[in-house]
């Protein structure tokens, strides 16, 4: 075998492999003498074909079959052998040989870039820290509160956090359209729910009032027809509710699962919990700022390969949740574009990261691992078993680990880059993340 590696364009490389014409023809003539022996021929005794037969019928096939087969073996020899590094499956074709000839083929496939790392002492990062304060506390309980209330019909004009019940009929320049007419429906005044002006609009007026608002649509409206369009919506206001906000009792607080129905042990738990998430998305961010910055600060090819194959899990992942809330077969097929960007920057900070990892020697934590786990478990009535199950489940367990090995990274980098600390409040984390 003969091998030639050629660079064409930019991670592509061209590698032509020349395989002795004995070696082809050898395999192929094997091949040919089995089917003769067992292939059944009108006007032939079985296992008396002649040869110059079977070639007639099947050569085309079998040699097909062979060419297949010494490509797929003699592409991965030849890449070891030149101690090439593929980012995708090589692309094989023949070229058109004669009997007799060499048999030659290419193999046109992508390797990884070479990862050269900036100074990680010189990456500048901001870190944010918060904590859950008895303010925070507070107003937990009461969102608590609201989740449970109940509403009660007043007679007062409509006013924030007033639930109103109305009917709305929706014209653009007198024209009435798709999707702005609705009969009893509800909406909590100041909840931002509709689009702006329109909640404003029916603040100030009384159940049994008719009256039409002006809005405009946004211009990043979702539906096409509508961007940036002006607006009239006749109302008709059929009721004003305000909110009933129960008393916490004990039997508002066993609803929460605390049997002993202590104010004081529901409090606890709640703590617990927001001080989990708090932690969980404080670190989630501070891998953000730190993946963001390394991206930002170090240059790096990326094999088209890696992107195809990025964009593929976004779009399945994106598919089935779309599938989860239509009928698959009503789910349209999602254009490459709208995960090219993303997908771009996974395969960047797969190969900056991995490039950490291996220059700094970086191990699994095992007791890391086990605190990850722990801590995912923590958020289940019975963490014993989702601990266990994590331990006897290897798919788990390794995601786990390279999850661990992650978050190692990113805390090294954190570790030698000049790190600038931002204090926030518990709602101005929280609400960022769901924003």
């Amino acid at each position: 075998m003969q091998v030639s590696v050629e660079a064409t364009k930019g991670l592509e490389r061209t590698m032509t492999i020349t395989v002795a014409a004995d070696v082809f023809e050898k395999e192929f003539n094997g091949r040919i003498r089995k089917l003769s022996k067992t292939q059944r021929v009108d006007g032939f005794r079985p296992g008396k074909v002649p040869v110059s037969v079977i070639i007639k019928r099947f050569g085309a096939a079998v040699e097909n079959e062979v060419a297949g087969e010494v490509m797929q073996k003699n592409v991965f020899e030849a890449i070891i052998a030149e101690k090439l590094n593929p980012a995708g499956a090589p692309s094989v074709a023949p070229k058109a040989r004669k009997k007799g000839e060499d048999f030659v083929f290419t193999a046109i496939f992508e390797v990884y870039p070479e990862v050269v790392l900036k100074d990680l002492a010189e990456l500048s990062v901001s870190k944010e820290d918060a904590q859950v304060t008895d303010a925070d506390l507070d107003k937990m309980i009461e969102t608590l509160r609201k989740q449970h209330a109940s509403w009660s019909e007043i007679k007062e004009n409509a006013a924030d956090e007033h639930q109103v019940t109305l009917n709305f009929e929706g014209s653009i320049d007198g024209e009435i359209f798709e999707g702005g007419k609705a009969e009893d429906f509800q909406i909590v005044l100041g909840s931002g729910r509709m689009i702006p002006g329109f909640e404003s609009g029916i603040v100030g007026n009384k159940a049994g009032s008719e009256f039409t608002i002006e809005v405009n649509f946004p211009e990043e409206y979702h539906a096409e027809n509508l961007k940036g369009k002006a607006a009239k919506f006749k109302i008709n206001l059929n009721k004003v509710e305000e909110q009933i906000l129960p008393e916490i009792t004990e039997d508002f607080v066993k609803k929460f699962g605390v049997k002993s129905g202590e104010i004081n042990e529901l409090k606890e738990d709640v703590k617990k919990n927001m001080q989990r998430e708090l932690e969980q998305v404080l670190k989630n961010n501070a891998k953000d700022v730190v993946l963001n910055a390394l991206v930002a600060d170090n240059e790096v090819d990326i094999p088209k390969a890696l992107v195809d194959s990025e964009i593929n899990i976004l779009r399945k992942q994106a598919m089935e949740r779309y599938g989860k809330q239509m009928d698959p077969k009503n789910v349209p097929e999602l254009p490459v574009e709208l995960f090219t960007e993303q997908a771009e920057k996974r395969v960047k900070v797969g190969l900056l990261l991995g490039e950490v990892i291996k220059l700094n020697e970086l191990k699994v934590d095992q007791d890391k691992v086990t605190a990850l786990i722990e801590s995912a478990a923590s958020a289940y009535e019975n963490p014993v078993e989702v601990v266990e199950y994590y331990k006897n489940n290897k798919e788990m367990m390794q995601n786990m680990e390279n999850v661990a090995l992650e978050e190692q990274a990113v805390d090294f980098i954190f570790a030698k880059a000049k790190v600038t600390n931002e204090q926030k409040t518990f709602d101005e984390i929280m609400n960022k993340t769901v924003a």
